[in-house]
Formats: C-alpha cells, structure tokens, sequence
C-alpha cells in the first residue's frame, strides 16, 4: 500500500477506509512530529487527530519563539535550542521507541536531535526537509527570499525572520491558504545562522523514510531524496500532487505513510 503512494493509488485505498485497517493491525506507536520554519505543532492537527483515534500516542511540540510560544522569540534562540526542545521533550515524557518525524527546516532539528536521543527512536521520517552534514548551516540552505528575509532582520537588530506573506499552490492548497497564513509567526533568526554538530546519528535509525514533495521546488530536497534512493537503509516516495504543507493539503495520505513508515 505504502508503495502506491507515489501513484495516488493510496487516495483511493485511504477513502476506503484502508487507514482505519492499517491502525488496527499496526499496533500502538508513538509519533513525535516536529515543524519547519514559521509554523508550530497546529499545523499537524488534522494528522494527530487521525492518529490519535488510531489509539497512537502523539506529540506535536511547538519549537521555542513559534506558534503559542511566539511570546519567547528572542535573539537568544538559537538551533540548540530547538534541539533541546525535541530532546527534553523526549526525555521528560519518558518516551521510547518512537517514530521522529521531521518536516522541512526540521530537518536540522531533528538531526540534532538524533546525537542525544538516537536510542530512543525507532524509525525516523524527513518530510521534505533537509538532511545536513556536521557544520553546515540553515542560511546555507536557504532560499534567496529566506535569504534576504535573515539579513533584514540582522540589519534591523529584529530576533525573528518573516516568512512570505503570501503561500503559493506549491507550498499550501488555496482552501487552506488564509488558514495557514494567520497561524504563520516569525522565526527566530539565531537557529539560521548556528552551525549544526552532527556525527551521523541519523543514518544510524534502524528504519528510516525520505518523503519528497517535488511540486515545492528545493533543490536541496532534491539532493536528499536522491541520496536517500542511493542509500538501502532508506524507504523513499514521492507525492508529486501535494504541496509541502503536506499535512494539510493532504491528511489522510501523510497518516496513513506515518504508519507504515513507523
């Protein structure tokens, strides 16, 4: 079923309720979902409510400075912070063997992540996000209009980077357009400019899943993915119809690959 999820053909088999199958016989998991750039955890509700009638223990922690936690943006922030959110989290809630899923700037979250808690996760899903090497940076990643969005925050000494004010199709479908545009924060600009300290710790996850989104351009993306289907130890697929807030534009599909990717 997983496999047809490049075809569209899990559309359908979702629709007929082939997701409510797959959360019987896959058994209780635990998902810890973490956000990209801009967002927080309200913008995974629609997969946690999914998975979370499945009888799946859900986390969706919003990074410090976003979201409900807009109120702690400070210059003060900085990639370890992120990290450390995602690692306390982990640590304090006691959890073990978990499905990490990292979407987008995540990507480096998630990774970092990884060096403290690498024996507690079981499976790990990038969801179009960028898998770095120790030392590189997010502004090394970023888009010219992120870009240009850091150096003006730096020049105007703000603590956050605004994001676009205005989502095109390849990034949200336009019914949830206006939605995800009022929840979107700005993001604390010390996490772009930290460079990230790795060893590995990723490609050690026993199950690991690489999800490519190519309708949202981001050659960086695409270098991921195509190392990933170079790499056995990594399950790819693609959605080509489906922006990159994926989980919006399509809920049923990205649940039903979390539970087979866990």
């Amino acid at each position: 079923m997983l496999r047809s999820a490049a075809t569209g053909g899990l559309a359908a088999a979702a629709a007929s309720g082939a997701v409510g199958a797959a959360r019987a016989q896959s058994g209780r998991k635990t998902f810890v979902f973490v956000s990209g750039a801009f967002c927080g955890g309200w913008i995974w509700r629609r997969v946690t409510d999914r998975l979370e009638q499945g009888g799946h223990k859900v986390f969706a922690p919003s990074l410090t400075g976003l979201a409900e936690r807009s109120h702690l943006l400070s210059k003060d922030v900085n990639l370890d912070t992120h990290i450390a959110d995602v690692v306390n989290l982990i640590k304090w809630e006691s959890l073990e063997n978990v499905c990490l899923v990292a979407w987008s700037y995540a990507g480096f979250v998630g990774s970092g992540a990884l060096e403290s808690i690498g024996d507690r996760i079981s499976s790990a899903v990038w969801l179009d996000a960028f898998i770095p090497a120790d030392g590189q940076r997010v502004a090394d990643y970023a888009a010219e209009p992120v870009r240009k969005g850091i150096q003006m925050a730096i020049d105007k000494g703000e603590a956050g980077v605004r994001g676009s004010a205005h989502y095109p199709a390849s990034v949200v479908a336009e019914r949830d357009r206006a939605f995800a545009e009022s929840k979107v924060t700005p993001h604390p600009v010390g996490t772009y400019l930290q460079q990230i300290k790795v060893s590995g710790a990723l490609q050690k996850v026993a199950k690991k899943t690489y999800i490519r989104l190519p309708k949202f351009p981001q050659p960086p993306f695409d270098k991921a993915l195509a190392d990933c289907k170079s790499d056995k130890s990594w399950a790819t697929f693609e959605l080509p119809d489906v922006g990159h807030m994926a989980m919006l534009d399509a809920p049923d599909r990205v649940s039903e690959l979390m539970l087979q990717a866990a």
